[in-house]
């Protein structure tokens, strides 16, 4: 990217972590601007101290490496942005009306069209290059067509049910909203970005390495997001008991973590 566009994503970037900080500080510090349930409390506090203590950090680090020349950078960027886009889309359509609807228009809305533009502004057809011969890629494909797999058989098995005999999920019954948003946002958008980069990265293609970073980098920070928040779950008078798909937590989050590494490792700047 020229000077011009370089200064117009470091901009919109600070705003967005700007705004990420307001949000999930003011979750943390008002939690009474929550008009939810206990049960959704828990999940929105979980989500605000990944946000505070992690994404926004990373964000951050990621566009100052990648203004020093880091294509892996760069790549941890986009992965960052669409973990603002997919978490502030949970605040915006799942959480019921509080005083920080705007905050979360805000950062959905400035985070996607980033999010866009960045993925539009990247030179695909060098991205392979930047790999060499040696990266695991099959391992890491495997990793990213296996998470979706597991998680549309769980959440098709909850769907079904309904269908047949209109019995609405739990899962949506003890948060008291009316809709799944989780179901929306996982079959409309997670499950087709996981298995189109499995696919794109077996092949070694540009895309793949794009696509697989961006989800691995939302595999481990969505995938700290439930392990803490089922833990603080767990351990409250409010729900009291571990959920089953912890272990499917713990190996989204380090096999995120790991597929990040394993990049690094492999790429040019190691």
């Amino acid at each position: 990217m020229n000077k011009s566009s370089n200064t117009k994503t470091n901009i919109l970037s600070l705003i967005i972590a700007t705004l990420a900080i307001a949000a999930s500080a003011g979750g943390l510090l008002l939690p009474e601007f929550y008009n939810d349930n206990d049960f959704v409390k828990t999940a929105w506090f979980t989500n605000d101290i990944v946000t505070l203590t992690i994404a926004v950090p990373l964000l951050i680090t990621a566009m100052v490496k990648s203004q020093m020349g880091s294509t892996y950078w760069r790549l941890i960027w986009i992965g960052v942005l669409g973990y603002m886009f997919y978490n502030y889309a949970f605040y915006l359509f799942g959480s019921a009306f509080n005083k920080f609807f705007l905050i979360y228009t805000g950062l959905f809305s400035l985070s996607g069209f980033l999010l866009l533009y960045m993925l539009w502004k990247t030179k695909t057809e060098t991205v392979a290059t930047f790999f060499n011969n040696q990266t695991p890629v099959k391992w890491i494909s495997a990793y990213l067509f296996l998470m979706p797999l597991i998680l549309f058989m769980v959440e098709l098995s909850m769907i079904l049910p309904f269908l047949i005999s209109e019995k609405i999920p739990e899962s949506i019954i003890i948060t008291g909203h009316p809709t799944g948003v989780v179901f929306a946002l996982d079959f409309s958008i997670v499950i087709p970005a996981f298995i189109a980069a499995a696919l794109l990265l077996w092949k070694r293609k540009g895309w793949g390495y794009i696509l697989a970073l961006m989800m691995l980098v939302k595999g481990f920070t969505y995938g700290l997001v439930l392990c803490v928040s089922t833990t603080l779950l767990a351990l409250s008078d409010t729900y009291g008991k571990w959920d089953p798909l912890m272990p499917l937590y713990l190996v989204l989050t380090t096999g995120g973590v790991t597929g990040c590494w394993l990049l690094y490792r492999h790429s040019n700047e190691q």
